[in-house]
């Protein structure tokens, strides 16, 4: 009883609303447990299907309805592989993958490898010569998506520590301009030392001022070829990378982050050229987040038209795209690319 009680609070988090809702969620995983719930005398009354449904305490249920994918709450409780990105400024994808023995490549994406879960790849010369960076598949799909090509002008708006700038970087080859632009100073000096190591030191950082974004980026107005927004996001779609992030979600904190969301989409939108693409994107699951959010900025601004992404994994979602851990083994993304069609 007590290693049951221990899974379920693992499972459930460390305040489960019932001991009912714990050990359902703990059923989930164990039908010999599963079985035990038939309301016979001294039983727990049968599972009812809304109960299965909330994947059993692993998900607060007021986020329950909200996600895009509920089928696939079990699935991001899982553990995650090692995603390699092969870096093309520095070598090729075959002669990479000769040095990882225990590496698959992952369809539809041609720099990307997997790994076991928990491969040290950090201690491997490959990592710290810079060949390799580890990024999971699902955010190679969304720099592939973003369509950067040599000689353009590349705006990642939310760059952070520079994951998807070095995919795009790697895109550009080094030919146009791409700028990395954040409001949080700490997050962009990361960068600087991870583009070393890449031979991407082309790229430019723009330190922004919150709240204040628009006056920043005043002189690349209508210049960009591709703009980025991969938006602060509740994280639903990363739960197997950060489990105890499902109970530090609250609605109130999922309303600001729809705003922001909004608010960045807003001034990253002027910075596009005619014909350029505006790629937004989050590793949520939530539709507010998602499909929602895109299909609010087409009725906020004429002159978009949503754009069909076609990869061989994941799935048309609203008018973009969906990825989810247990239909592609990513993490969970919801990303959207719409074209400037007029000025």
């Amino acid at each position: 009883m007590r290693d049951h009680v221990y899974d379920a609070i693992r499972r459930a988090g460390e305040r489960p609303d019932t001991g009912r809702e714990a050990m359902i969620g703990l059923a989930a995983e164990q039908p010999e447990l599963a079985a035990l719930f038939d309301g016979s005398p001294h039983a727990p009354l049968p599972i009812e299907p809304g109960e299965v449904g909330a994947v059993a305490g692993s998900v607060p249920h007021w986020l329950v309805p909200l996600i895009a994918a509920p089928v696939e709450q079990d699935a991001l409780l899982g553990r995650a592989p090692v995603d390699l990105r092969v870096n093309r400024l520095k070598a090729a994808p075959e002669a990479v993958a000769s040095l990882f023995p225990d590496a698959a490549p992952i369809v539809a994406l041609p720099d990307a490898l997997r790994l076991p879960e928990g491969y040290p790849v950090e201690k491997d010369a490959a990592w710290k010569d810079g060949l390799v960076e580890v990024q999971d598949a699902g955010s190679q799909a969304i720099a592939l998506a973003c369509g950067a090509q040599p000689g353009m002008t590349v705006v990642d708006m939310c760059a952070g520590a520079g994951g998807k700038t070095l995919a795009l970087a790697a895109a550009i080859a080094g030919q146009g301009t791409l700028i990395a632009a954040d409001t949080i100073r700490s997050r962009l000096a990361r960068l600087g030392p991870r583009a070393q190591r890449a031979g991407a030191t082309f790229i430019e950082t723009l330190l922004l001022d919150q709240s204040h974004e628009a006056r920043g980026l005043a002189s690349l107005n209508g210049l960009a070829d591709v703009v980025l927004v991969d938006a602060p996001c509740s994280g639903t779609g990363t739960w197997r990378r950060n489990p105890e992030a499902r109970w530090r979600l609250t609605a109130a904190r999922l309303d600001r982050l729809v705003a922001e969301q909004a608010r960045i989409l807003d001034f990253a939108a002027p910075l596009l050229a005619p014909g350029g693409a505006l790629v937004y994107a989050t590793c949520a699951l939530t539709d507010r987040e998602g499909k929602a959010q895109v299909d609010s900025f087409l009725r906020r601004h004429a002159g978009w038209t949503p754009e069909a992404i076609d990869l061989p994994l994941g799935r048309a979602h609203g008018a973009g795209w969906l990825l989810t851990p247990g239909h592609d083994g990513t993490d969970g993304f919801f990303f959207a690319r719409l074209r400037r069609t007029a000025a």
